[in-house]
């Protein structure tokens, strides 16, 4: 269904416009989101950084799950900010209509099953193989606890990394800019928005603080950057599906988390991220080149629906 919009607004009948914080909101909805995103997960993220688990110098101890205290340390601020800052933008600026589309996003999973595919197993397998011209040799086969690992490994991060992040960069903040700068102007920005947010994170044992090479964030971002190119294309070519998104992101996470150091024993996170950062920017620039530049988007105006590539009544 594609909406149109009447201007019925005669003389004397607008509302006037918002004033104070509210109204800012409302005129800059983009830059509100990014100012929150930021800003809340980076605040969260003090304590974290400054205690043992990153500059030690704050003597806070943040308990442990799962192995680690990322969990306790640095998701409430993925959820605070991307996630967080998404919500409250959405309803001041869009009000309940604009929660309804924001929320109704993640629930467009009805689309052709080699999306899910290439989100589950596709990339997974490239992330995979791309550690073999790095590995010096060094490769051995998954074990069966890695193995076994990788679904409750895929629900643990769909449901932290991927709900805390997704909700605010790909549903609130890609259409938008879309439909403002185009597909390369919106790839222009939220690539490095993406990549800006997690670098406080590199002052922590999330980016492997205090051995972290000054290079490895710029390596990092290189990767987030240019991987979001493949996220906005796949993200228009499924109709705006959010549960896509969300997998595409967290199989790469978890592809890394369960089977990398298992399978390349002898690699450091510098040397794979260098091979994740090629392969990535070797993908962004064949979908560019393939798309010429459009990445999936019809242009603005154009109902979600009549972009879905592969939906399930084969028609479209």
């Amino acid at each position: 269904m594609t909406t149109t919009t009447e201007d019925r607004h005669t003389t004397g009948t607008e509302p006037p416009r918002r004033t104070g914080l509210r109204g800012l909101v409302e005129r800059h909805p983009l830059a509100a989101f990014a100012t929150l995103a930021l800003g809340l997960s980076w605040l969260a993220w003090v304590p974290y950084i400054l205690s043992p688990h990153g500059l030690g110098v704050w003597d806070i101890h943040f308990p442990e799950f799962l192995g680690t205290a990322q969990f306790t340390g640095v998701l409430p601020g993925a959820l605070l900010g991307p996630l967080g800052g998404a919500f409250l933008v959405t309803a001041i600026a869009d009000g309940r209509p604009g929660l309804r589309r924001w929320v109704g996003r993640l629930w467009r999973w009805r689309v052709a099953w080699y999306w899910y595919a290439l989100a589950l197993v596709g990339v997974p397998a490239i992330i995979v193989a791309t550690g073999l011209p790095f590995a010096g040799g060094q490769v051995q086969a998954p074990s069966a606890l890695a193995l076994l690992a990788l679904v409750p490994g895929l629900v643990v991060q769909l449901f932290t990394t991927g709900l805390s992040e997704e909700p605010g960069w790909r549903d609130f903040a890609l259409p938008r800019l879309q439909e403002r700068f185009g597909p390369l102007g919106a790839a222009a920005v939220l690539g490095p928005l993406w990549a800006l947010w997690h670098m406080p994170l590199y002052l922590s044992d999330w980016g492997g603080w205090p051995d972290v090479h000054w290079t490895e964030p710029l390596v990092f971002a290189l990767f987030t950057i240019t991987f979001n190119v493949v996220m906005t294309w796949v993200f228009n070519r499924t109709g705006e599906s959010l549960p896509v998104a969300l997998l595409l992101h967290v199989g790469v996470n978890n592809t890394i988390s369960t089977l990398w150091a298992d399978m390349y024993p002898g690699m450091t996170a510098a040397t794979m991220m260098h091979g994740l950062a090629i392969v990535s920017t070797v993908a962004a620039l064949v979908l560019l080149v393939a798309t010429r530049g459009r990445l999936g988007y019809p242009g603005p105006g154009t109902a979600p629906e009549a972009r879905l590539v592969g939906s399930n009544d084969g028609t479209r």
